[in-house]
């Protein structure tokens, strides 16, 4: 419940600053509550994830964030000054900072769930490839996208609430969904 409510604290902002569907939001952090909760709030406010990692060289952050239109970063705060530089087109946010003025940002009861927004067509999120043919390429992804993956892989390897996932696999790749979400769906335990 406590994670259900940091989400909401973090969609509930969002919102009040414009976050909708389609509409980008990058988030750069290191594997954390701070990443759950960031993805969690991102999608509750409807929006769509463009996950970086931190440490990324300067140009291939610059150019990501540029490409998709991103126009707020989330972050923790250990990683403000390093991204600082690619605040100048886009508001810069500390999740922690979020976190921890939650209901005073807001003016919104965090227990409860923002309204839905979005379709099954809307964006998810956009993972770029590594550029290794050149610069790199933005694959956008459909919410519907993401629920067939779920599904298929719940039919695929079931599990219960008496389950736990490990969250191993890097979340600026596609193949780390699995481990990000389908424990919430099948009520089971992640592990970071």
């Amino acid at each position: 419940q406590e994670l259900n409510a940091q989400a909401n604290r973090v969609a509930h902002v969002l919102r009040k600053k414009g976050v909708g569907p389609d509409q980008m939001v990058g988030i750069a952090v290191h594997r954390s509550l701070e990443m759950i909760v960031g993805l969690l709030g991102i999608l509750k406010a409807g929006g769509a994830y463009l996950p970086l990692h931190p440490e990324d060289p300067e140009e291939r952050l610059g150019f990501m964030l540029e490409d998709s239109g991103a126009s707020i970063l989330l972050t923790q705060r250990d990683q403000l000054d390093r991204l600082r530089p690619h605040g100048a087109n886009r508001e810069l946010i500390a999740i922690e900072d979020l976190l921890m003025d939650g209901m005073e940002l807001t003016g919104e009861d965090c227990e409860k769930n923002p309204e839905p927004v979005n379709r099954s067509t809307d964006l998810v999120y956009v993972i770029y490839t590594s550029g290794s043919t050149g610069k790199p390429k933005g694959v956008m992804i459909e919410h519907a996208s993401l629920i067939n993956r779920l599904h298929w892989m719940e039919k695929r390897i079931p599990f219960g609430a008496e389950d736990v996932i490990l969250q191993k696999t890097p979340y600026t790749f596609d193949v780390s969904l699995w481990e990000l979400f389908s424990w919430a769906i099948q009520g089971a335990t992640v592990c970071f």
